[in-house]
């Protein structure tokens, strides 16, 4: 339904694939920066013990990220369905696929935990597979404008690498406190130390 709408919209635009692809690359990498930015917004709530719930300003801002990679996943289906795409194309419009089903089954799953169990650290059982499939679609939107590099998307390659980068290390450094998870509850770590309740 959701691809048929979809279809039905870049027909009536007249959105030929390269402009599809232009409009994906650039949802599946401003999404993540989006996500990264109210995430950090949502630390320092944290920080300054502002009510937490989910449908905080944070969190919709996180959210709107997730449903810009999502647009971009829908118009990747489309591409996939109705063009045949091989190689790195194809594995980037997979990636921002996986990635944000990824992100919308992860912030659903949010959604309860914060009904279920209120106020939530870095750390939770919700926030690492998003952040997982915000790692994914970034990547996908990378390697869409890789396989583009000689059309007008090239100059948006050096921000596809940088937004992949942040992201990656932005899962690193919380995998990491999973591993060091008494280091995370010194004080230099005060910005997370709500995820200390949860370990």
């Amino acid at each position: 339904m959701l691809t048929t709408l979809i279809e039905k919209v870049s027909d009536r635009l007249c959105l030929k694939s390269n402009t599809q692809l232009s409009i994906i690359s650039i949802l599946a990498v401003t999404g993540p920066v989006i996500i990264l930015i109210a995430g950090i917004w949502d630390a320092i709530n944290h920080i300054q013990n502002e009510p937490e719930f989910f449908w905080s300003d944070p969190h919709i801002v996180v959210y709107a990220g997730v449903t810009l990679v999502g647009v971009a996943a829908l118009f990747s289906v489309n591409l996939l369905i109705k063009n045949s795409i091989q190689g790195i194309l194809k594995r980037g419009l997979q990636l921002v696929i996986i990635g944000s089903i990824i992100q919308f089954v992860s912030g659903f799953g949010d959604s309860i935990s914060h009904d279920m169990f209120g106020i939530d650290g870095l750390l939770s059982l919700t926030h690492q597979p998003l952040e997982i499939g915000i790692v994914l679609s970034a990547l996908g939107g990378f390697l869409i404008v890789k396989s583009r590099q000689n059309s007008n998307l090239e100059i948006f390659l050096p921000f596809a690498i940088v937004t992949f980068l942040l992201m990656t290390a932005w899962l690193a450094f919380n995998f990491a406190l999973y591993f060091g998870h008494y280091i995370q509850c010194m004080p230099i770590h005060l910005i997370f130390s709500s995820g200390c309740a949860i370990l």
